[in-house]
C-alpha cells in the first residue's frame, strides 16, 4: 500500500488549488485521516514557514471516492503578526467531502504545564501486529502496513474512575520519516483518524455498528516525531443516538503531551434491511 509520503504528496494546480492523487487502496471510501492529511499540506504550503499549524477542525461531509483525486481549495482567511487562518475545502465530482479550518502560531512565551502520561506497559514489550493478529485481521491491517500499531490490552490500559469506554494504542512510523517538523504534524494528521472511533466500540463489542468519523478536531501541544513510539491515550465520553464522541491524548515515550484529539462518530445499529 501507499507510503505516507505518497499519500501526503500533493500536485499545485494554482497558488491556492491543490490535487492529491488517487492511491492504491482495499478500502470501499477514501480513508478520512488522508484527506485531513492531505487538507493539512494544502494549507501548510500557503503559510509563511516561520509559522507552525497548532490547531484543525474538520467535517467529513461526504464519503470520498478513493478512485479518483480530490482537489483542495485554500482560503487565505487570515494573515496576522502571531496567528494565520486558513479555510481548506476538498472537492470531488464538484461537491464538497471535507473542509477543514486550521490555525498557525508563530511560537511565544508563557507558562506551562501538562497532564501525566499513563502508567502503561512499554510498546517493546507488546508484540507486534504482524505477528499477533488472526489472517484475517491482518488483510484487513494491509491498508496500514507501514504503521506499527500495537492495542495494550484490555486488562492492562489504566482505567480511570467515572470514563465511559477507554482504550490505548502505542504506534509509529516503521520507516524513517523527513526532518521537516510540519511533515510529522501532516502524518500524525493522517494517524489521528485510525483506532480512534474504537475507543467508543470497547463497552459493545458484540452489537454491530455502522460507523464513519463525521468531525475531528486536534491540537498540536509540543514538537513530536510520527516515526518514534507514541502512545493515543484514548477513551469515549458518550454514545448515543447513533453518534459517539471520542477524544485522545497523544504522548511520547518521555511522557510528554504533544497533541489531543476529540472526534464525534456514526456509530449506529447496522441495519439488516
Amino acid at each position: 500500500m501507499a507510503t505516507i509520503e505518497e499519500a501526503l504528496e500533493l500536485e499545485r494546480l494554482e497558488r491556492d488549488i491543490f490535487r492529491g492523487a488517487s492511491l492504491k487502496t482495499q478500502l470501499p471510501r477514501t480513508f478520512g485521516g488522508q484527506v485531513a492529511g492531505q487538507a493539512l499540506v494544502s494549507a501548510v504550503r500557503t503559510v509563511d514557514p516561520k509559522f507552525q499549524v497548532h490547531s484543525l477542525h474538520g467535517y467529513f461531509l461526504r464519503p470520498g471516492n478513493p478512485t479518483e483525486p480530490t482537489v483542495y481549495e485554500v482560503d487565505r482567511i487570515r494573515d496576522g503578526r502571531s496567528f494565520c487562518t486558513r479555510r481548506v475545502t476538498g472537492i470531488q465530482d464538484g461537491q464538497a467531502i471535507f473542509t477543514m479550518s486550521a490555525s498557525f502560531h508563530i511560537g511565544d512565551e508563557g507558562p506551562e504545564h501538562q497532564d501525566l502520561m499513563p502508567q502503561v506497559p512499554p510498546p517493546d514489550d507488546l508484540p507486534d501486529a504482524e505477528n499477533a493478529m488472526s489472517p484475517e485481521r491482518l488483510w484487513a491491517m494491509r491498508e496500514w502496513e507501514h504503521w506499527d500499531i500495537r492495542p495494550i490490552p484490555n486488562d492492562q490500559v489504566t482505567r480511570r474512575d467515572g470514563l465511559g469506554s477507554q482504550q490505548q494504542v502505542w504506534f509509529r512510523y516503521r520507516h524513517p520519516l523527513p526532518d521537516d517538523p510540519l511533515f510529522h504534524v501532516c502524518t500524525l494528521a493522517y494517524m489521528s483518524d485510525m483506532t480512534l472511533l474504537g475507543s467508543s466500540k470497547v463497552t459493545h463489542q458484540d452489537e454491530p455498528t455502522q460507523n464513519a468519523s463525521l468531525d475531528h478536531a486536534m491540537w498540536f501541544l509540543r514538537p513530536f516525531r510520527a516515526d518514534d513510539w507514541l502512545l493515543y491515550d484514548q477513551n469515549s465520553p458518550s454514545a448515543g443516538f447513533g453518534r459517539a464522541l471520542t477524544g485522545g491524548r497523544i504522548f511520547t515515550q518521555r511522557g510528554e503531551l504533544v497533541a489531543a484529539v476529540v472526534q464525534e462518530g456514526l456509530v449506529r445499529t447496522l441495519r439488516t434491511v
